[in-house]
């Protein structure tokens, strides 16, 4: 029986897979061209899927396919040439086992005690290549285990020198070589001793760029679905489903795959239920939000460990800074490779919204553990008798809070941090039985919207910064707009006043025929 799969290579026999033969035919496209490149993309990206793929799609008459991995090599074999160099070719002759290829294996075993250095390597290469009529394509996945390593460096070096004898007609070698990895080896930094700063040092400018989108659209995506609803009589609206699933994971193929598995096994576990519909979407992403995972470990681990990164996360999400996309300033690139980052129009971007929402869940721990809200924002206090949220009432324990918690000397540190302790105050009274989700608004006023879905209802509170009356009233149209979008005829409004004569106050406001509760603090 099939399923969805989020750990190691999607086999189509064995789990839903999303149709990529148009990624596949534009890296044939580059393979037929005798290209040599890297595909770098941030991990559990499909990287080592697509490389599966296109090794079965290109094995036939005129190829031979030689894919190995780095991943298996023991971090001893780098300290000595002869050991790279022989684990190498045994690695190679065990994938040329499984195709029966007798006649290269004794190529390589009659030689293998000789290819002592690089040069030998590539003289054995050149033998290899010159006894095949048929073009070889040699693939390496996971080559960032490698990379920070002079010998591999070599290695590149070699490929590098054949590649461009081999185009002036006096060498031969691999039609074309495929690398997979995080990094693009064409870019790489290397650190040879401890002391030395790391430096761009690659052998592999040879290299074209790999340009192919790696990410799935909303198409593909349905073409996942359509399979996955065909095999189990699952009713959705497969355009609907998969423009939602896209919405939340900007195609992102490990989270693609982790929302379909977590509603197909988790919410779907009632045998009865069968049909897929929006608001399961929405569960599956508060449920992936609250696990731990190794994707998100990642995640958060990128985000610690530099501080820069950290920093333009934080304005970007928080502060609600436009920063134009350079892939020339470190930063950004950084945040491109960890995929955080993706160029939307010119702008840095979060790269999705589920990644955005578990580093609001970051940040705002790190408030909660800052300020204590204990005595103010029990739950309890604040449902109707219904069952539902009496979000007024939040909104003026907030205000309670503020007041009574941060004196003027906490002034700047509130600015700073004002909106994330609204989030850290709501978490707990929202806790299990809703949803918040956030979305910045590039304006004048650099809003948060909450969207915070209790049982079965739907409220938007606006966070913004207040900056006079002008931008006050801009601010109102912008939020009754945004009412309209989600179907609302209620909102909610907090304005941080940083100003010395502030006033605590609050208002309710009639907008174009909609309802705003308003507080100050």
């Amino acid at each position: 029986m099939k399923k969805f799969n989020i750990t190691g290579t999607c086999i189509p026999k064995e789990h839903y897979t999303v149709d990529i033969s148009n990624k596949l035919d534009q890296i044939e496209k580059l393979v037929e061209e005798g290209s040599y490149f890297t595909i770098n993309r941030p991990r559990q990206y499909g990287k080592t899927t697509t490389m599966y793929l296109l090794s079965k799609k290109l094995r036939r008459e005129d190829y031979l396919i030689i894919r190995i991995s780095f991943e298996g090599f023991d971090k001893e074999i780098y300290k000595d040439q002869k050991l790279f160099i022989e684990e190498l070719l045994l690695t190679i002759i065990d994938k040329l086992e499984l195709q029966s290829e007798e006649e290269l294996i004794k190529i390589i075993e009659e030689n293998l005690s000789r290819a002592t250095n690089m040069r030998r390597l590539g003289r054995l290469i050149s033998k290899i290549v010159k006894n095949d009529k048929r073009k070889v394509v040699l693939m390496i996945d996971e080559v960032d285990k490698s990379s920070d390593n002079q010998l591999f460096l070599d290695f590149l070096g070699i490929l590098r020198s054949k590649y461009l004898s081999a185009k002036e007609g006096e060498d031969y070698s691999f039609h074309s070589v495929i690398l997979a990895g995080v990094h693009d080896v064409k870019n790489l930094k290397i650190k040879l001793r401890p002391d030395q700063e790391r430096k761009y040092n690659s052998p592999w400018n040879i290299a074209v760029n790999f340009n192919v989108e790696m990410s799935f659209n909303p198409k593909e995506i349905e073409t996942m679905l359509r399979e996955y609803k065909d095999d189990k009589g699952i009713e959705m609206d497969i355009p609907q489903i998969a423009s939602r699933i896209y919405y939340y994971t900007s195609g992102y193929p490990y989270l693609v795959s982790k929302v379909a598995k977590v509603i197909d096994e988790d919410i779907l576990s009632d045998k009865e239920k069968k049909k897929w519909e929006l608001k399961d979407i929405e569960r599956a992403v508060k449920k992936i939000l609250e696990e731990d995972s190794v994707n998100f470990e990642s995640l958060i681990k990128n985000l610690e460990n530099n501080k820069e990164l950290h920093r333009l996360v934080y304005r970007i999400i928080i502060e609600g800074n436009k920063i134009m996309y350079n892939s020339d300033n470190p930063i950004i690139n950084l945040g491109e490779l960890y995929g955080i980052f993706r160029n939307e129009s010119g702008r840095v971007k979060l790269h999705n919204r589920i990644y955005e929402q578990r580093i609001y869940n970051y940040l705002i721990s790190k408030v909660e553990t800052d300020a204590d809200m204990t005595s103010y924002n029990f739950r309890e206090n604040f449902i109707q008798e219904d069952g539902y949220l009496d979000l007024k009432k939040v909104l003026r324990k907030f205000q309670l809070f503020i007041k009574e918690q941060y004196s003027d000397k906490d002034q700047e540190f509130l600015e700073r941090n004002g909106r994330l302790i609204f989030l850290a105050f709501l978490k707990p009274i929202i806790n299990g039985k809703g949803f918040d989700f956030k979305e910045v608004q590039i304006s004048q006023e650099k809003r948060l919207d909450v969207i915070i879905t209790y049982l079965d209802k739907k409220y938007v509170i606006e966070l913004k910064i207040w900056r006079g009356e002008k931008y006050h009233q801009e601010g109102l149209e912008q939020l009754s707009d945004y009412l309209d979008i989600q179907g609302l005829d209620k909102g909610y409004l907090v304005s941080f006043n940083f100003n010395q004569a502030k006033e605590y106050k609050e208002e309710l406001i009639r907008k174009d025929g909609k309802e705003i509760f308003a507080v100050w603090v």
